[in-house]
């Protein structure tokens, strides 16, 4: 990988040489009113680099050229949503899977989990979950046929939706089952082997059956979280808007290991490299690394 792509909306998204930091190219014709500012990330599928568009104004997923910039495809939003601009924004990151030996994009947005061929950007088929979603920022996690996703802001719900290719029910009876209390409105769910680990913004941690949607255990860790869980040599790290970076133990009960208090605010999820861990606070960043 030669380069870092740097996706900030409406401001633009651009290349950096690993290198030498020298800006190889800067695309600036995806404009949309973010309203609260933008929030998606891009993912990277072979030559594209691909990213929600979705607007007050405008509402679309995009690919571009990762060598050069230029746009390759666009595709705008085609299901139904409020007449309310605020409740057409969304601000999540797309997903490649492969099932049944065909690559799908996973792309949730106000209203819908869209599925698309992330070559072209063709609409495959969509799935509607109502008007209680939208400013959608959680990623969807894969398990099989299944995508488990969170619906976003005036009442989160953790769905479990079977996303495979050959189904052939209604888009609408692709839901297999909801759990609608104590879900995050800006946390990822975090999945491991058969259990969905979830954080609401409020701090409280659910745990939930992957195969049923049971509910197996939810307690408050205390903070409030907008960063999502990672797993990492074994155990689950994520850090709360009080600076204070939580170990937990995965397990059907809850098993908090550690907690350790950083210098401010944790709002970035944290990354995992080879055996080291980087959390970025509100004023440092930091490297933890076994020895």
């Amino acid at each position: 990988q030669d380069h870092v792509y740097c996706h900030f909306g409406t401001y633009g998204t651009a290349a950096v040489r690993r290198a030498d930091g020298v800006v190889a190219w800067v695309n600036r014709d995806i404009q949309l009113q973010h309203s609260t500012g933008p929030g998606s990330s891009p993912i990277q599928f072979q030559d594209l680099l691909i990213f929600h568009a979705d607007g007050m104004d405008s509402q679309a997923i995009v690919a571009l050229d990762c060598r050069t910039g230029s746009t390759r495809w666009r595709t705008e939003r085609s299901g139904a949503m409020s007449e309310s601009p605020d409740q057409k924004k969304a601000f999540s990151t797309p997903l490649v899977v492969s099932l049944a030996n065909q690559t799908l994009l996973l792309s949730p947005a106000a209203n819908w989990l869209y599925v698309y061929d992330p070559a072209t950007g063709q609409e495959r088929f969509k799935v509607p979950y109502g008007e209680t979603g939208y400013s959608v920022v959680p990623r969807p996690v894969v398990r099989g046929n299944f995508a488990y996703f969170c619906t976003g802001f005036d009442r989160s719900r953790l769905l479990c939706v079977d996303v495979s290719p050959e189904a052939s029910e209604a888009a609408e009876s692709r839901i297999r089952w909801t759990v609608d209390q104590r879900m995050p409105t800006m946390p990822s769910p975090l999945l491991v082997d058969d259990l969905l680990y979830l954080i609401s913004d409020a701090g409280i941690a659910t745990c939930v059956d992957a195969n049923s949607g049971e509910v197996v255990w939810s307690e408050r860790l205390g903070g409030k979280f907008a960063a999502s869980p990672l797993l990492a040599d074994g155990k689950i790290y994520v850090g709360n808007q009080a600076g204070e970076l939580l170990v937990v133990r995965p397990g059907r009960e809850l098993d908090v290991v550690a907690s350790n208090k950083l210098d401010s605010a944790i709002m970035a999820s944290p990354v995992a490299i080879g055996q080291q861990i980087i959390v970025r606070t509100a004023e440092r960043l930091y490297l933890f690394e076994q020895r």
